[in-house]
């Protein structure tokens, strides 16, 4: 009878580690099977795992929902919204498979993370898509700040992928630029992507109800705060960092990261559903910004671009030799703290 033996744990001083968490590490030369059973044990990456692979089912079941829904598909004005989705079930699967296998190796990791960033970089071009289509404020519609929103997205996400991905290569020798330039790549899509919704809360600061189609939902404020606190989480390393050792296994930074970006993302759709109702018959009276083929256009181009970027950085980390730091699976000699995801 085949028995299969749950992968040993490491300690802190027996791998590449991160601030504050102290236990629970895999061991950073495990083969694929290990990696997904340690996803059935109680690591410092289980529930990391999880808190995406879970919602990943749940944002393609709303995708499979709405786009069964009568008519829905032959609706082009729906269309920017099942384009949204499409990286909304991207992304936490894409993290999910980043976080079960990284240990595979040291390359396997970066190669991981890599992919991780890209699906991030997508998911904030497919946030343009619907805020083009249903969230543009009045006085911006046909401007040209609207008409080039969704290719300055499809920029942004090869700077996203670029800029999270080179700072892979700087975390050993200036750990500080290394998270500053990660958390750069990601914040600035995000700054540019919410724009209208600035815009608009702007308009209707102190105003109630008298504000019209500019009028913002409950559910994009709760999308705004909760992205504001997954940065936060992202860039502080709390409540792990106050007490090391004391969530090694739940509660440290990357898992409440992951749970606030899940919970922004389903607030964001909610919000998008909301405009999409709410607009709709004003909005029918506009021509779109961005027709079935500069939509297509667009997403080949940029996931074509996303991709051809990875596979240059995958490259150049395939050509390094393994005596290289970067590539080293122990413990970094001073106790550098290393690992930054």
């Amino acid at each position: 009878m085949l028995s299969l033996k749950l992968p040993q744990l490491l300690q802190v001083h027996q791998v590449f580690w991160e601030d504050g968490i102290m236990s629970g590490y895999r061991r950073p030369t495990s083969s694929a099977l290990d990696c997904v059973l340690s996803s059935f044990q109680m690591t410092n990456e289980t529930v990391n795992i999880w808190t995406h692979f879970l919602p990943t089912w749940y944002f393609l079941w709303r995708l499979l929902a709405l786009a069964g829904g009568p008519g829905f598909r032959a609706e082009p004005y729906h269309w920017p919204l099942l384009v949204f989705l499409l990286p909304a079930c991207l992304y936490p699967f894409a993290s999910c498979c980043a976080h079960t296998f990284s240990s595979m190796s040291p390359r396997a990791r970066h190669i991981c993370y890599f992919l991780d960033y890209g699906a991030l970089s997508l998911y904030s071009l497919g946030c343009a898509f619907p805020y083009a289509a249903y969230s543009m404020p009045a006085s911006w519609l046909h401007g040209r700040l609207h008409q080039f929103f969704v290719p300055a997205a499809a920029l942004n996400s090869f700077l996203c992928t670029g800029l999270s991905c080179y700072s892979r290569f700087l975390e050993l020798e200036s750990p500080g630029l290394s998270k500053v330039l990660r958390t750069a790549a990601f914040a600035y899509p995000f700054l540019f992507d919410n724009l209208p919704l600035f815009y608009r809360l702007g308009l209707c600061w102190g105003r109630g109800h008298s504000c019209g189609q500019e009028a913002l939902s409950t559910s994009h404020g709760y999308h705004l705060f909760c992205a504001l606190l997954t940065g936060f989480l992202f860039a502080s390393h709390l409540p792990e960092r106050l007490a090391p050792g004391r969530f090694d296994y739940i509660g440290h930074s990357h898992q409440l990261f992951h749970i606030c970006a899940v919970l922004g993302t389903h607030f964001q759709l909610e919000a998008v559903l909301a405009d999409m109702g709410s607009r709709r018959a004003w909005l029918a009276t506009q021509e779109p910004a961005l027709g079935l083929a500069g939509t297509v256009a667009t997403l080949v181009l940029a996931v074509a671009g996303n991709l051809l970027i990875i596979a240059a950085f995958t490259a150049s980390l395939l050509r390094a030799p393994s005596t290289c730091p970067l590539l080293q699976g122990g413990p970094l000699e001073g106790g550098t703290q290393a690992k930054q995801q």
